[in-house]
Formats: C-alpha cells, structure tokens, sequence
C-alpha cells in the first residue's frame, strides 16, 4: 500500500516535471485569492472607518426637531424652533419613562461664526449644549474641565474649544485655559480643550453629518439662548437606553412636543440607528459585489487547474497504465492527481496571501484605511484555494483513474 508521503513525493516529482505549466496555475491561483483578501481586508478597514466616524455622533443618538417642510401654509408662516426650555425641562422629567439615557439642547448661531482673538481670526461653530452632550458625542476633555451645571444655571460665558480653533487662535505653545476668546462684543473664557475627532470620510463622500468636529466651540446653551435674547431650542439631541428603541423613543419624544405645542408645529426626527442600517445596507452591497469580482479571478485559476491536470493526463497515460499494469489501484491513480491540484492551489493560496497582505499595506498607506485582515478570512481563503483545487482535479483524475490498463499502455 502506497503512503501519503509517497504520494506527496510523487506529486511534487510530477509537477517538477512541469515547471512552466505548474507556476502559471500557480500564478492564477495567487492572483484570486490575492483579490479576495484584498477585497475582503479592505471592506473591514471600510467598515471600521466608518462606524468609528459614526461613533462621533453618538451611536444611541436621536435628533428631534421642527420639520419646517409643512404642507399647511399657516404652520409654515409661525416663527420659532418650536422648542423651547420648557420642553427641554419636561422631557427631562420623564427621561426614565421615554427610556432616554441623556439629553441635551442644542442651541446654534451661523454655521460659520467668527471669532477673534487680538489679530488672529477663525470661523467656528459656536455650539450651545448641556453637561451631558459630551458624553452624547463620545467627546472628551483632553486639558482644563467639561461644563457643568453651575455654568448652565448662571449662564457663564465660557467654552470648551477644538483643536483647529486653538490652532488659529493661540501660539502654538500657549496654554489657551483662561484666555478669552472674542465672539462679537461677547468675551467667552476657555475652560477645557476638546480631543480631536475625525470625520474626514464622512466629508470626503459628501455626507451632510461629516462636518468638521475640530472647529467647534461648546458653550453653555442658557448662555447662547441669553445672547439671542430668546428660550428656543434649534434641537434636541438625545441618547437612548437601548439601541435597538432608538426609533420609538424619537416617536415618543416627537408625540410629545406635539401635544405640549397643541398641534402648531410639524416635528420630525432622526436616529443614528437608521444610519448605521442604511450604512451596513450600502458596505455590505459593496463587499458583496467586491467578492464576486474577486472571486471570477479564483474561478480562472481554478480553470487553469483543470486544464493543466487534462493535459497532464493525456500526456502521462502510458505511466498511468504502466503504474495500474504493476498493480497500482485505481484511488491511488485518483489521489495522485487529486494531490497535485491541491498543492498547486495550496502554494498559490499563501503566496496569494502574502501578496494581498502586501498590496493591502501599500492600500492602506496610500488611503489611510484602517488595516483589519481577518483570522477567519485568511484560513477561509486557503481552504477555499484547497477546495477550488481539488474540484478542478476532480475530474480529470477521476478520468485518468478509470483508464484500462492495457489501452493506456497502448497510447502513443
């Protein structure tokens, strides 16, 4: 009885034998599973880009606010946000019940505010929240401290401010906690420094919520509301209890400023959770069209496969018949040749690997991607490059197992 050693022997003897043809089926084996683990590693890296932009907003976010595109001419003329410090007061009293975990008023003034500081200039974003907005947002305090309720209460002129802000405005080794900061006539002391975030991505595609989170300035909104001279609320921006109720909590929350207002105003409301699905939706259509692309080319390879093991068939049938006329068995025939496709498919798998792990580097370096191959896409790829290299010799060893002995010997 023959050993596996020796099958294995022979099979790398054989495919010695034909070195050209074996490294081209080689070479087509790489160059598919290259693709799907380039395929695959960058659609992670995607993902993880993504979410963690995302992530910036609040993943348990929930807006509310006045939906101005009413069908009702006379709701449409009533000035106002339709918002104001009541509702933010009310809704809080029954955060428990709604199932919200923090809430925050949002109150702003030009996207674009201008801000001074002796001869130095920048346009901000001048934002008026509450204490619980940063841990909404997932931003953090990186120098100085956060905003808290006796700021809110005495409605203080003090912010917390982004790292472009402090680029503009500030040498690059002054210390801004304490300093003043000019909005108009109006003073604003700096009382923390915010960490930078990113949301580059989400610019770079165009999305309305990838604006730059590193000009802002955050004031307190009792602060903002006094210098408009009015107790209105642009928005609401909430965090949710649970994920998975996002979308009935903005309900509840949407029903409630309906009734507080008696119907005067058309409110609307957005969740995060809807983007992220909307957003998995799209990545995973994308990752999906990305394999099958990918994937053609590990078909090809396959094909190679089988048509290197046909030919190697036709061109060893006296050695087949003269091994079977010695008393070799017809499985032994068959595991020969089912050998040689797997090695083939095998060492073009990991060069295929090694390749896709380097061409994702140089993806990565030239994209700034985030580099996530998997454990189970990498193991995945080379027990798909084994399979696809046994299927592709299946056949044709199969074929060469089944030949007769004596007309096998007698092809020329």
């Amino acid at each position: 009885m023959i050993s596996w050693s020796d099958r294995v022997a022979e099979s790398v003897a054989a495919l010695r034998d034909n070195r050209l043809r074996t490294a081209l089926s080689v070479l087509g084996i790489a160059i598919g599973i290259a693709a799907v683990m380039i395929v695959s590693t960058i659609s992670r890296g995607g993902n993880h880009l993504v979410f963690s932009e995302l992530e910036t907003f609040g993943l348990n976010s929930v807006w509310a606010y006045r939906d101005w595109a009413n069908d009702s001419p006379l709701e449409r003329q009533r000035s106002g946000s339709g918002i104001d410090s009541s509702d933010v007061e009310a809704i809080s009293e029954q955060r428990d019940a709604l199932g919200i975990r923090d809430i925050s008023p949002i109150v702003r003034t030009n996207r674009n505010t201008p801000a001074r500081r002796g001869s130095r200039f920048a346009n901000i974003q001048l934002i008026g929240a509450n204490v619980d907005y940063l841990d909404i947002v997932n931003d953090r305090v990186i120098a100085g401290r956060p905003l808290m309720r006796h700021d809110e209460q005495q409605r203080l002129a003090v912010a917390l401010v982004a790292p472009d802000v402090i680029e503009k405005l500030f040498d690059r080794n002054e210390d801004p906690i304490g300093k003043v900061i000019n909005i108009g006539e109006r003073r604003i002391t700096v009382i923390g420094l915010l960490a930078a975030k990113s949301r580059d991505f989400l610019s770079s595609i165009g999305s309305a919520g990838g604006e730059n989170a590193n000009d802002r300035m955050i004031v307190p909104w009792t602060f903002l509301q006094r210098v408009r001279g009015d107790t209105e609320v642009d928005h609401l921006h909430i965090a949710v209890n649970d994920f998975d109720s996002a979308a009935l909590v903005a309900d509840d929350v949407v029903g409630l400023l309906g009734r507080r207002h008696a119907g005067n105003f058309n409110y609307s409301s957005e969740t995060m959770a809807s983007y992220i699905a909307t957003t998995d939706t799209i990545l995973g259509g994308v990752a999906i069209v990305g394999t099958i692309a990918a994937s053609i080319s590990l078909l090809v390879g396959g094909m190679g496969i089988m048509n290197m093991m046909g030919t190697a068939v036709l061109e060893r049938t006296r050695e087949i018949g003269l091994r079977m006329a010695v008393g070799a068995r017809q499985q032994d025939i068959l595991w020969q040749f089912l050998i040689e496709a797997a090695l083939i498919s095998l060492v073009g798998g990991v060069i295929g690997l090694l390749a896709g792990a380097g061409i994702s580097v140089v993806v990565v370096w030239l994209t700034g991607f985030p580099l996530l191959p998997s454990m189970l896409s990498i193991v995945g790829a080379l027990c798909v490059s084994v399979a696809v290299g046994l299927l592709s010799g299946l056949l044709p060893a199969r074929r060469a197992a089944q030949l007769k002995p004596v007309e096998a010997l007698r092809t020329d």
